[in-house]
C-alpha cells in the first residue's frame, strides 16, 4: 500500500543482536546488560562476554524504540558496534533507496532489488553510532540521499511524504 510515496510495511520486531564496543571486562558487559534490561520494551537480555554481544528479546506486541537501545548502551558508557533486528514481516517489498514505514518508524533501505520480506527476517541498522565510523562511511556512500548522513528526513525524503526532520533509520538486508 502506498501512502504519499512511502510504502507501509507490516512487521513486528521480536529480537535483536547488539554488539557493543569499548568493553574491557565482565563488569563492562554487566553494566550494559543491566542498562538494556531497564528499557521498557525489553523482555530479556543474554550476554556473550567473549564477543561483547547481547541477545535481546522484546516484549510481545511492544513498540520497539531503536534509539532507546543505543541510548542505554551509551548511558552505560559504551558504544554500539552493530545492531541487527529480527522481525516477522508480512510481504514487505524492499528497493534500494526506498523509504518504508514500519510500526510508525521510517526505514530507508540502502540495498534491495525488489525482495519480498516475509516471515522472520533480519535487518541491520547502519546509521552513524550504530556501526563503526569506517563502516558507516563505506555504507553511507552507497546512497547520495542527504538523510543517510543525518538520520533525519531532508528534501530527499519530503518528496516521498515524510516530514522534514523526522527520524529515519538506514538499514541493509
Amino acid at each position: 500500500m502506498v501512502c504519499l510515496g512511502v510504502l507501509k510495511g507490516e512487521a513486528q520486531f521480536t529480537k535483536a543482536n547488539l554488539q557493543a564496543t569499548g568493553l574491557t571486562c565482565a563488569l563492562c558487559s554487566n553494566a550494559i546488560n543491566k542498562a538494556l534490561q531497564k528499557v521498557s520494551f525489553v523482555e530479556s537480555v543474554k550476554s556473550d562476554i567473549k564477543n561483547s554481544a547481547f541477545s535481546i528479546v522484546f516484549k510481545e506486541g511492544s513498540k520497539v524504540e531503536i534509539d532507546a537501545l543505543k541510548n542505554a548502551v551509551e548511558d552505560a558508557g559504551f558504544s554500539v558496534g552493530s545492531l541487527k533486528l529480527t522481525g516477522t514481516f508480512s510481504e514487505v517489498k524492499v528497493e534500494k533507496d526506498r523509504h518504508i514505514k514500519i510500526g510508525g518508524d521510517n526505514f530507508h533501505f540502502l540495498n534491495g532489488d525488489g525482495q519480498l520480506l516475509k516471515g522472520e527476517q533480519e535487518i541491520t541498522v547502519v546509521d552513524r553510532n550504530f556501526v563503526a565510523e569506517k563502516q558507516f562511511k563505506k555504507l553511507s556512500s552507497a546512497s547520495k540521499l542527504n538523510c543517510v548522513q543525518s538520520g533525519k528526513a531532508s528534501s530527499c525524503c519530503v518528496k516521498e511524504g515524510i516530514a522534514e526532520g523526522e527520524r529515519i533509520y538506514h538499514i541493509i538486508i
